[in-house]
Parts: C-alpha cells; structure tokens; sequence
C-alpha cells in the first residue's frame, strides 16, 4: 500500500521525489531562519525555527518510510 503511494506519478514523478525536495527545502528554510536571525538580518521569531524544525522532522520521516516501503513491501 505505501509502495503504491511512494510510487504515484505526478506529472511523470514519483510522490517520493516531490517529497524529497520538499522536505530538502523545509530544512535549508529553517537553516536559513537560524542563520539570519544570529546575524540580526531578520526579526522572524524565534518560536518559527522550532516550528519549521518540527515540520522538517516529520516530512523526512515520512519520505523515509515511503523510501523504505520500496524495499520491506509495505
């Protein structure tokens, strides 16, 4: 079942691609946030970063158990 959402072609894509770099640019976004806000560039609370990294976090588990249901035939 989750292979079968791993694999769904979304213009000629696999779902897991689509998420992979979601989920890349959900972690350069919250690295991004963390790094202006030390140099003082940006006023983007501080609470955004936590949140963002929480969101990082459960997209990369959710594209590693779509990754991994290629492989275990979940």
């Amino acid at each position: 079942m989750l292979r079968n959402i791993a694999y769904f072609l979304i213009l000629g894509k696999p779902v897991i691609m689509y998420l992979g770099i979601l989920t890349l640019s959900s972690f350069l976004f919250t690295a991004y946030i963390g790094a202006m806000n030390l140099r003082g560039k940006t006023k983007i609370p501080l609470k955004w970063h936590f949140r963002m990294a929480k969101i990082s976090i459960a997209l990369a588990f959710i594209h590693g158990i779509l990754g991994l249901s290629a492989y275990f035939g979940w």
